[in-house]
């Protein structure tokens, strides 16, 4: 259990820590990643996604279909509750909620999941990876860019009680803002880290088998999807403070704890095997991913609340992915 936890974590950890000390020191400034932030947004993660889902055969993605469901219903539950909380409760901006929502709701498949899933249950089951990456960058990912394309649209009021001349005003407005909610949509839908998946989604579809030149030759760049968004979280931690709050707290017991015991809940609901219900949980109660961090600093915005809780929650998991994997070996159905 110690050495499938230290392949998970320990190179996370790593890849972060150089990339917060580099920011820290200086070596890299870590006030001006944009281009860095380019390389993995629109390089190194669609190529990662895209040879991902292209790869894996529809077949396996359907035989694993309680994993599908689950991971679905989990993340997006989590996600919009999230969002919810921050918008409603806490009178949050659905900017700051949306990437409040994406550190707690998406897990860190693109650099946590492939090292423990082929551990502890062999690279023939590295599909339920394909699995998490294409529910996670086809479902919260774009929701959160678009809400983030959004940023303070466009307000109308009540028609009915308004004058003619006001209407026609509002009318206005209300057609900038259906242009403004369309344009935001289009441009979050359009971009490669959503197109991608999409893409290998439909190959996969198709029954077509990638060429081993164009596989290989994406992989070169997919690669390093992981260890470049890794070092590039750190970087931009490096100019956050860290801030455990209460807020911070239950959000990183939602991602690790909570997550993990609904997707177990659902496979329970859906009669799934142990094998599919022990792959789900694991996925389940991975750390949070750094997509936030991403499509934060992607277009100019820093939520220290949502850094913070990808931070703890991936320290958190030296404890909570312990004990899943505990329970995967002990667990029967």
């Amino acid at each position: 259990m110690f050495s499938v936890l230290a392949l998970a974590l320990a190179p996370t950890f790593f890849v972060m820590a150089l990339g917060y000390g580099a920011g820290k020191s200086g070596h890299i400034d870590n006030s001006n990643v944009r281009n860095l932030n380019i390389i993995v947004m629109s390089y190194c993660l669609p190529a990662s996604l895209f040879v991902a889902t292209a790869t894996t055969r529809w077949s396996e993605l359907l035989s694993q279909w309680p994993i599908l469901l689950s991971l679905s219903i989990t993340m997006m539950g989590v996600y919009v509750t999230w969002y919810a909380y921050q918008r409603w409760a806490r009178h949050q901006t659905s900017t700051e909620a949306a990437l409040q929502a994406l550190a707690v709701g998406q897990p860190n498949y693109a650099a946590a999941a492939f090292p423990v899933i082929s551990a502890l249950f062999g690279v023939e089951h590295l599909s339920t990876v394909a699995i998490g990456i294409a529910v996670g960058s086809l479902l919260p990912s774009p929701l959160t860019l678009a809400l983030l394309e959004l940023d303070g649209p466009v307000q109308t009021e009540n028609r009915t009680q308004l004058p003619p001349s006001v209407r026609v005003i509002n009318s206005t407005r209300c057609k900038a803002a259906a242009r403004h909610l369309f344009a935001a949509v289009w441009h979050a839908v359009t971009k490669p880290i959503v197109l991608a998946p999409v893409f290998g989604t439909l190959f996969s579809l198709s029954g077509l088998q990638l060429p081993n030149v164009a596989s290989a030759s994406l992989r070169q760049i997919g690669v390093a999807a992981g260890g470049m968004g890794l070092l590039v979280t750190g970087i931009v931690l490096s100019k956050t403070h860290f801030r455990l709050t209460f807020n911070t707290s239950l959000g990183v017991c939602v991602s690790n704890i909570v997550q993990a015991l609904v997707a177990f809940a659902i496979c329970r609901a859906v009669n799934a095997s142990p094998e599919i219900t022990k792959l789900t949980v694991i996925m389940a109660a991975l750390p949070s991913g750094f997509f936030g961090i991403l499509f934060g600093n992607s277009y100019g915005r820093v939520s220290s609340e949502a850094n913070s809780t990808i931070i703890a929650s991936t320290l958190l998991s030296s404890v909570t992915l312990a004990v899943s994997i505990a329970w995967v070996y002990s667990y029967g159905g």
